[in-house]
């Protein structure tokens, strides 16, 4: 029949059964241990798919996902795909109270944990959720399922060696426009969000990126960041199940482990955010591996120090460089920075993803003029549905026809985007606007510097101080009179850091990024405002 629902569908089930069609004997995902074919890939997702079924996980449920990065956790997000579940990954740094929040507002009821956040799952779950059994998932540790395990708790490899044929994993009967994932915002400033996101929106962006970061079958790609986060699951997982390249994953995302891993497996493409980056390159370990795999390299999260992007164009010399901006409500890609123009156009975000329209506007919604700073707005196919349960945010984020990202940003006269800062990190001192971003380029200049974070405090006299808070390099000896002269150097004067605490690291979460509020936090009183 021409109108049978599977004739056109296109779903995560759809790309991952096609690729283990077209390859179904080439090595598909590599953890630890284990290794498996796209074939045998496909099977244990079918497998899995029809014993949560058994189990009563049905086409709408919402799973939470606690858990680091395995091969479990990769099969579970294509089993419950394949059934039209949903997806809730949660961040495993949260604690106890805020990942309840993010269950319980999600309506969880099965929650997935592998054997180091179960404590942690069981203690969420237990703060008022519905959710009344879990789901063990292997890792890449050679953890074992609990044994006397409690009846509430499931086991992945019981589920995943279901019999198809006693037990048939059911057809799919949803298509692109079915939700696929609530992925929840940080939430520095306030609740978090809970972004909705369909087969369509996802696979339109694996497209995005397949063509913009000139993805391939033939790569062999190291997912180390964690699966949690959209970045690593939408932005390289999903595309190279799309396409069929070869991933290799792993929870520790360490120069210890990373550097053998590369040189070991061959690795052709990777993804870290700089701050990661810079790790490597500062690791004793880096010029005792064989690097020369690696062709492409990707960042984000925040923009790549000039300085930085130079030692790693010099010291990984055949390794192209891509910069993805973007945020999760669209899926998550918007902009792209391209190889040929890292260091023609350095600290931009580059232009529009294939499949998306973007604009930098004001309060009115106006276009702003070239060098103006303005709100950046999206419209795409990308984009998600709105936030679950939250219809004023929902309304207020799409006001005016399309998405406010709440990113402040700048075009040149070539349409190429400059992120100057999210709304929330936008210093206000003296009354004139000083971007955090700008003042860490100047800071990543001078010899001695490792790592830089720059943030506004409150002060009596300028109401937020510009501080500067440093990373030395090994055997750096910097003073804060040296680091403030630097800056006056090469910046305005209000522009100029008031302050400097040196910190031996900078607070980050598992996906790299920057925690200003934490530094926010634990330096509020230097200037002894209130």
């Amino acid at each position: 029949m021409q109108n049978h629902p599977a004739i056109r569908r296109q779903t995560l089930s759809d790309i991952l059964h096609r690729t283990a069609a077209r390859l179904p004997h080439k090595p598909a995902i590599l953890c630890a241990d284990t290794a498996w074919t796209w074939r045998e890939f496909d099977a244990v997702v079918s497998r899995l798919a029809a014993g949560l079924h058994a189990q009563g996980v049905a086409k709408g449920e919402h799973v939470g996902v606690l858990a680091r990065n395995s091969h479990g956790f990769a099969a579970l997000r294509f089993a419950l795909a394949r059934l039209g579940a949903v997806m809730v990954p949660v961040n495993f740094m949260l604690n106890a109270d805020e990942a309840a929040y993010i269950l319980h507002h999600a309506g969880v009821k099965l929650l997935a944990v592998d054997s180091g956040l179960l404590a942690l799952g069981r203690a969420a779950a237990a703060k008022g959720t519905l959710i009344k059994r879990f789901l063990w998932l292997p890792s890449e540790e050679p953890a074992q399922f609990p044994i006397n395990a409690p009846a509430d708790l499931l086991n992945f490899h019981s589920l995943a060696a279901t019999d198809l044929a006693a037990q048939p994993c059911p057809e799919p009967d949803f298509n692109s426009h079915h939700l696929l994932q609530i992925v929840y915002t940080s939430g520095t400033e306030s609740l978090p969000k809970g972004a909705m996101l369909t087969h369509g929106a996802v696979i339109d962006q694996y497209v995005s990126c397949i063509v913009e970061g000139e993805m391939a079958e033939s790569d062999t790609v190291l997912h180390a960041l964690p699966l949690y986060h959209c970045a690593q699951l939408d932005v390289f997982l999903g595309p190279s199940v799309y396409l069929g390249s070869t991933s290799i994953i792993t929870a520790k995302p360490t120069p210890e482990n990373l550097l053998p891993l590369i040189a070991q497996h061959r690795i052709s493409q990777f993804f870290l955010p700089p701050t990661v980056w810079i790790g490597l390159l500062r690791s004793p370990l880096f010029e005792l591996h064989d690097l020369s795999s690696l062709r492409k390299g990707y960042y984000g999260a925040s923009i790549m120090p000039v300085a930085v992007m130079q030692e790693l164009i010099a010291r990984i010399p055949q390794m192209r460089l891509w910069n993805f901006y973007g945020q999760t409500e669209i899926a998550p890609l918007a902009t792209v920075l391209k190889p040929e123009d890292q260091l023609r156009k350095p600290g931009s975000a580059g232009r529009p993803a294939i499949n998306v329209e973007t604009r930098v506007v004001d309060e009115q919604m106006q276009d702003v003029a070239v060098g103006e700073v303005g709100e950046i707005v999206h419209r795409s196919p990308q984009l998600l549905l709105g936030y679950f349960h939250d219809v004023e945010r929902t309304a207020a984020a799409f006001e005016g026809g399309w998405f406010h990202s709440g990113d402040l940003g700048v075009l040149d006269t070539e349409g190429y985007l400059s992120v100057v800062d999210r709304k929330k990190d936008m210093i206000k001192s003296g009354g004139e606007n000083v971007a955090s971003r700008e003042v860490e380029e100047a800071l990543y200049r001078m010899p001695g510097v490792s790592e830089a974070a720059v943030i506004g405090l409150p002060h009596p006299r300028w109401i937020e101080a510009v501080t500067a808070v440093v990373v030395q390099k090994p055997g750096a000896d910097l003073t804060e009179a040296q680091v403030i002269a630097h800056c006056a150097a090469l910046l305005a004067h209000f522009k100029t850091p008031k302050g400097v605490v040196f910190v031996d690291s900078l607070p980050k979460n598992p996906s790299g990024k920057l925690l200003k509020r934490d530094l926010r936090l634990s330096h509020k009183s230097r200037y002894g405002a209130t």
